[in-house]
């Protein structure tokens, strides 16, 4: 195995990588603390992928917004979503892809918690803003899959400041605003409620 060739240093670093991807599913370069962890998972690999391939993982890299992302062959393993969860997520990947067409791929895209909330009255959802406990919740879920990054204290204030990672283009991997609209549109007809569990995205 590749494993038995790396140094006891190197060793010490896979397993914490190892960890980090099956807890969290996503590194990248632009998060600080999972910096390192994305280089190291670029330069090895294939000793990660022949350690995971056993278990029916596979470690996918994308240099080009500089993420990875540990993602089961079978289909197992996947994040079931509050419905609440997956429309706050497809908002953030419609606010980034907006936001990324002014931006280049080196510069962080910040989002304003007034941005997703005008969003989320504007698809005609509910003719009142979203819940501010049902979204601390939504963030903080997004947040633990290293998808965003909460810049202030009261995550519920408008003017409130969220860092949107180059994760979000992994979970949600159609560039076509328009499917996603019409995703959103879909969980809209279904009128289901706000802590209902749907299929993650």
């Amino acid at each position: 195995m590749i494993y038995d060739s790396l140094s006891i240093k190197e060793k010490d670093e896979f397993k914490k990588v190892c960890n980090k991807l099956l807890s969290y599913c996503l590194i990248c370069k632009q998060k600080e603390d999972t910096k390192k962890d994305y280089y190291f998972a670029e330069g090895h690999k294939d000793a990660i992928n022949e350690y995971f391939e056993p278990l029916g993982f596979e470690l996918e890299i994308n240099k080009s917004i500089k993420a990875a992302q540990l993602i089961n062959k079978f289909g197992n393993n996947k994040i079931s979503l509050k419905l609440i969860d997956s429309i706050t997520l497809l908002i953030l990947r419609i606010l980034y892809q907006e936001k990324m067409q002014e931006l280049s791929l080196s510069q962080v895209v910040i989002v304003e918690i007034e941005e997703i909330q005008s969003r989320f009255m504007a698809l005609g959802f509910k003719d009142r803003l979203m819940d501010k406990t049902l979204l601390r919740q939504a963030l903080r879920t997004l947040k633990k899959f290293n998808i965003i990054e909460t810049l202030d204290r009261d995550i519920t204030l408008s003017d409130a400041r969220i860092i949107v990672y180059p994760t979000i283009q992994m979970i949600v991997r159609s560039e076509n605003l328009t499917s996603i609209y019409e995703k959103l549109e879909t969980y809209k007809r279904k009128g289901v409620k706000d802590d209902e569990e749907v299929n993650g995205d």
